[in-house]
């Protein structure tokens, strides 16, 4: 096991609100479902869905980093 100082480290985004398939179930975030409906439905069947109910994100007030060194996730309030 080596030892990391976290020297190098990069500050991740928030998370976004997303949305879940009512259909499949995979979540994803509004911003990559392009054309509306459901991708992974599409890709399985041929159909195009467009039912979603919406997955609120954690909002914790706390600040993600991570090391690019050794990956590890570090939380800072």
């Amino acid at each position: 096991m080596t030892v990391c100082r976290h020297r190098n480290l990069a500050l991740l985004p928030e998370k976004k609100d997303r949305v879940r398939c009512c259909h499949c179930h995979l979540t994803i975030s509004a911003d990559e479902l392009g054309d509306g409906y459901c991708p992974e439905c599409y890709e399985i069947d041929g159909r195009k869905r467009y039912d979603f109910e919406a997955v609120a994100a954690e909002k914790n007030g706390k600040v993600r980093y991570r090391c690019e060194e050794c990956g590890a996730v570090i939380e800072c309030e």
